[in-house]
């Protein structure tokens, strides 16, 4: 299918309702008697059914036949993937950074290419998250879902069209897609793809609360988009794959999951274009704090205080007076795991040809009251360039920042990815004055 065909809704958290075939959804209640066309009803829960009503998600489906038609699970090796409590290695406060993955050499899915750089949290008790990174360069022929956690797709190479239960959605790097828990989907490429993920094992992502910045900025509820009901009629047995308490499962079914002819509900996949993101920045100033860059925010039981923040940094515009302008240094709370899709990051230097710093695809993880900061070669150039209007273009880097101390994976930490050197982006600061008279 080609991507300008697809099609979608619009607007974060709305209700929808969508058929594929006339008829097929059923007029004023969710299970008749018998359903139109012969389809099987059935309902897919996101939260508990006694939630609030702001906050329950779930979904009605119209489907070929029932998931629960399947052969027994079976356990299947897990690779790269690790779930928390993991613990194979302990928490470290040392700053780590890593170059991209290579690309692998042997045909490889979405699931073989997944691997885990840290996790945080207990997805059985359902806080915390984990960082994997993809590389893929076939498309699957099994699908997959996952009950253990939501899954915030970052592409940063190829575009990949997720094929899922409620519809098809296409995502490109500088878009994301977020994949809710257990929802099954088969990710199809025509090149090779490269990217991240962030598996939330918390409450479902939403929309920051804007306080007082007021009714609009940062994302848009509108600009949210999700898939229309579509299907695939497929007769023979397809295996699915089930990431279930930090294990892959394994069962066959007739047919092809994706048989849902039509739905209601709101609880589905979403995507979203994060050159839409309305960026707020300081017009006076002093460098604001990165939480104003927020695009969606799982939020912890501690008010203000979120299991996973997404925050993206745009291209935007610096028009601070007397400031140094790049992020300044700091000890945070929060741990924090970034990436880079494209371009360059404003506190950090790096060259994507020589392979060194901070460059797209790579990946680097402060933890919890770590001291970082812009390294040197930044700090230099902003201590003294003339603070004219400037427009930060050609760049999109993110961050995953979370509550909970992250544990990397012990295949991070030996991986010849792993930049060995990344504390010298900090040496070489001359002593204050003072400390020299």
């Amino acid at each position: 299918m080609k991507t300008d065909a697809i099609k979608y809704q619009f607007g974060f958290g709305n209700t929808f309702a969508t058929e594929a075939v006339d008829g097929a959804l059923p007029n004023g209640q969710n299970s008749p008697q018998r359903a139109a066309h012969g389809l099987y009803a059935e309902q897919v829960s996101g939260t508990a059914f006694t939630a609030p009503r702001r906050e329950n998600l779930r979904s009605w489906q119209y489907r070929f036949l029932p998931s629960a038609q399947h052969t027994a699970y079976q356990k299947i090796s897990s690779g790269h993937i690790r779930t928390s409590p993991c613990a194979e290695l302990p928490a470290t406060p040392n700053r780590l950074r890593w170059n991209p993955l290579p690309a692998p050499t042997r045909p490889t899915d979405f699931i073989d290419g997944l691997i885990s750089i840290a996790t945080n949290g207990d997805a059985r008790l359902q806080h915390g998250v984990a960082i994997h990174v993809y590389a893929a360069n076939q498309s699957m022929r099994r699908c997959f879902y996952n009950a253990d956690g939501e899954m915030l797709i970052v592409p940063e190479q190829g575009e990949m069209t997720l094929k899922t239960e409620f519809g098809i959605v296409n995502i490109k790097p500088g878009e994301i897609a977020v994949m809710p828990r257990g929802i099954k989907f088969r990710v199809e490429i025509a090149s090779p793809v490269r990217g991240y993920i962030c598996e939330n094992y918390g409450a479902p992502l939403r929309l920051p609360e804007l306080g007082p910045i007021g009714a609009n900025g940062l994302a848009n509820t509108r600009d949210f988009l999700y898939p229309v009901a579509w299907f695939e009629d497929i007769r023979t047995a397809t295996e699915v794959v089930a990431k279930f308490g930090g294990n892959l499962w394994s069962y066959q079914m007739p047919g092809s999951p994706l048989n849902v002819v039509a739905w209601h509900g709101n609880y589905a996949p979403y995507k979203y274009d994060l050159a839409n993101f309305n960026t707020i920045n300081t017009v006076s100033f002093d460098h604001p704090d990165p939480s104003i860059f927020t695009v969606l925010t799982s939020p912890s039981e501690m008010a203000g205080t979120a299991n996973i923040d997404f925050v993206v940094f745009p291209p935007r515009w610096m028009v601070a007076e007397n400031t140094f302008r790049p992020p300044w240094f700091h000890r945070n709370l929060m741990s924090e795991y970034m990436g880079l899709i494209h371009g360059q990051y404003d506190a950090k230097s790096g060259d994507a040809k020589a392979g060194t710093g901070f460059i797209p695809g790579g990946g680097s993880l402060h933890n919890s009251f770590s001291a970082h900061g812009p390294d040197k070669a930044t700090f230099d150039i902003a201590s003294v360039v003339e603070l004219k209007p400037h427009y930060i273009a050609n760049t999109l880097a993110f961050m995953f920042e979370s509550r909970y101390v992250f544990e990397p994976t012990e295949f991070a930490m030996q991986a010849p990815a792993l930049q060995t050197d990344y504390d010298a982006a900090w040496s070489g600061f001359a002593s204050s004055e003072l400390e020299r008279n």
